[in-house]
Order: structure tokens, then C-alpha cells, then sequence
């Protein structure tokens, strides 16, 4: 854990680590293991461990959930997605013992080269292609996923959304990530010096000083341009009218009101809370990127909008009708002299 705070990893990154490396240690516990003599036989009984573990956690999934029951009552079972996080963090954990020497043999959890990898042509490839020495490898144990398509709201479902938050402060917050795609520690972390109104944009700073902990998970710095006109509108009406007058913080979105927590800057809980309250559903960013993504913007412009490392990143909200797709389909039923169904 010290090793991925001096590489400064975020306090979510730390605590999700740290969550993930005890379930490793209550497997050892189970089957009387210790980490040294953890080995790849292993690594398939610690698969099956995951995979029968009950999670007490309230189930998000918007799909059917297996449901088990134990001495403690019902509970749900981790989903795969989980799984494989938690097996990357004890690879992660190998990777560490080996590199400080406190571990001379290979990672229990093997990476093979994945050729399939190569073959796909819209998986992510190195800046040089061919001649650069990263080839694309896969953990061998793992769970396969579901890669689920966006369900992006509609104008209507938005416009409900809006209509239900109170005040300017959380309705410019709302605007900016939909909008401007920016993701929840990048709006709270916003300074009054990173809203250029004449110029009609916002600059997304990395910062990791916020008093809540709020920070970026990308750490490419970015101009977002706002051509909406009522999302700068309400950013300045905030500002101008709404945001307490005698704070001191640079920070944009402080809590309001006449309570005790008045002129703190804004957290996640609070920023959770408003988006609770407004909406049972929390795809707001969601939305926006996959109705930018169907209105014709490339997925390339998305990702340097979004500051998004790799392409999968984006493409977590672009598996939708693909243009491309949609253009030949419809030029080999006019070949076949077919009738085109109506699509939306």
C-alpha cells in the first residue's frame, strides 16, 4: 500500500486495492495458504473462491443476479466484473513481491500473449504498430464479462432530471458532465480560474490537494469547449448569485445554505446524494457521450474531449449502431431491391 501511495495512486485506488487484497488473505486463511507459497494451482482454487463468495453489497446490476443464501441470510454473489478486478490487484500484489525482491519466482497469476488481440482491427495498437516491442497479453485465469450496450436517456428522461434539482449550484454540475463529459472529480475539483466565459470553455486541471479528496482519474489536462449556451449560463449565474460571496476557497462548487458545513467545498457523498435524489439512474455522462457518438462524433474526438487514456475507455459507451454498419446494411438491401424498414 505505501508502494502505490509513493506512486500516487488515488485514495480510491488505495482503498479498492486494500479491499481486493483481503479477500486474497481470507482465501489463504481458508485453505491454510501463505502468500509465499501461493502458486498457479492456486490461482484456479482462488477463481472458484471468488466465484462463491457472497457480497453483501446492495446490487446495482440492472440485470437477474444470483441470490445465495448462508447463515447470515441472502446475499449476491460478486460479479464477474469484480472478479477479474480483484485478480488483476493480486497480480498487481506478485508484480510488487517481485520487484522487491521478496519474491524469485514467476507471478501465480500468468499473462500469456493473446494473438486473438492482434487480429481484432478496433482493439487500441501502439503509436508505431507492428515494430513496437507491447504485444497483447490476457491473465489466464479470468472470468469472462458481458459487454453491455449504454442505455443513454432520452431528451424527455433529461429534461425530468433537470427539472427535479434544486438550485443553480447542482443543475450547473449536472450540465457540465453532460454537456462537457466531464466526470465527477473533474467538476468538483473545478477552480474559478478554470471557467473561461469570453472564450466560452472550461480547462479540466489535474489536481490532488481537493479537501474532500476529490481528484481526476485522468491525468491529461484538457480544453473543453461549451457550445451550449445555458450550461456557461447557469455556471455564471452560480457563480455570480448563488455561490456563497465570503468564501475564501478557489474552488467553484462550495456548500451552501446557513448550516455548519456552509463554504466547504462539495465530496462525492454530496454530489451522490443530489444525483439520488434527482434520479434513480446516475448515466447522465453516460448519455452524452453515447448521443455524441450516434449524432456522428468520432471516437477519437471523444476520447481527447473525455481525457481518456486508451480507446476502450470510450468505447465503453460507444457499443451502440455503429454508422458504418448501419450504411452498408442498408446499401445491400437497395442492392437486393428490399424495402427499408423505419429505424430510429
Amino acid at each position: 500500500m505505501r508502494f502505490l501511495k509513493a506512486r500516487d495512486c488515488s485514495p480510491s485506488t488505495l482503498v479498492s486495492y486494500a479491499y481486493d487484497l483481503r479477500h486474497l488473505w481470507r482465501f489463504f486463511e481458508s485453505r491454510g495458504l501463505s502468500w509465499e507459497g501461493f502458486g498457479p494451482p492456486d490461482a484456479i482454487a482462488l477463481l472458484e473462491y471468488l466465484r462463491s463468495v457472497p457480497s453483501r453489497r446492495p446490487s446495482r446490476r440492472m440485470t437477474l443476479s444470483v441470490v445465495t443464501m448462508d447463515a447470515d441470510g441472502p446475499a449476491t454473489k460478486l460479479a464477474a466484473s469484480t472478479v477479474n478486478r480483484i485478480l488483476a490487484a493480486v497480480s498487481s500484489f506478485y508484480e510488487y513481491a517481485i520487484l522487491a525482491g521478496l519474491l524469485e519466482r514467476a507471478n501465480p497469476i500468468e499473462k500469456r500473449p493473446d494473438p486473438a488481440l492482434q487480429r481484432v482491427s478496433d482493439k487500441h495498437r501502439p503509436f508505431i504498430g507492428r515494430a513496437s516491442r507491447q504485444r497483447p497479453v490476457r491473465r489466464a485465469v479470468r472470468v469472462k464479462t458481458v459487454q453491455r450496450v449504454p442505455r443513454p436517456l432520452d431528451d424527455e428522461q433529461i429534461q425530468l432530471l433537470l427539472a427535479q434539482l434544486r438550485g443553480l449550484r447542482d443543475r450547473a454540475i449536472v450540465l457540465l458532465m453532460l454537456h462537457g463529459g466531464l466526470q465527477p472529480g473533474e467538476v468538483l475539483g473545478l477552480h474559478l480560474d478554470d471557467l473561461a466565459y469570453g472564450r466560452r470553455r472550461v480547462v479540466v486541471r489535474h489536481r490532488d490537494n481537493h479537501p474532500k479528496g476529490a481528484r481526476s482519474k485522468s491525468r491529461q489536462e484538457r480544453v473543453v469547449d461549451l457550445h451550449e449556451a445555458d450550461t456557461l449560463a447557469t455556471v455564471s449565474a452560480y457563480v455570480m448569485n448563488e455561490r456563497p460571496q465570503d468564501a475564501d476557497s478557489r474552488l467553484v462548487f462550495l456548500v451552501g445554505g446557513r448550516g455548519t458545513r456552509r463554504l466547504e467545498p462539495l465530496g462525492y457523498d454530496g454530489l451522490v446524494r443530489m444525483f439520488s435524489r434527482a434520479s434513480s439512474r446516475a448515466g447522465i455522462r453516460e448519455s452524452w457521450v453515447t448521443r455524441m457518438w450516434e449524432g456522428g462524433m468520432r471516437e477519437l474526438t471523444l476520447q481527447k474531449r473525455l481525457g481518456h487514456a486508451s480507446p476502450e475507455s470510450t468505447r465503453l459507451y460507444t457499443r451502440v449502431s455503429d454508422p458504418a454498419v448501419v450504411a452498408d446494411h442498408r446499401q445491400a438491401l437497395d442492392a437486393l431491391g428490399k424495402p427499408r424498414k423505419a429505424t430510429s
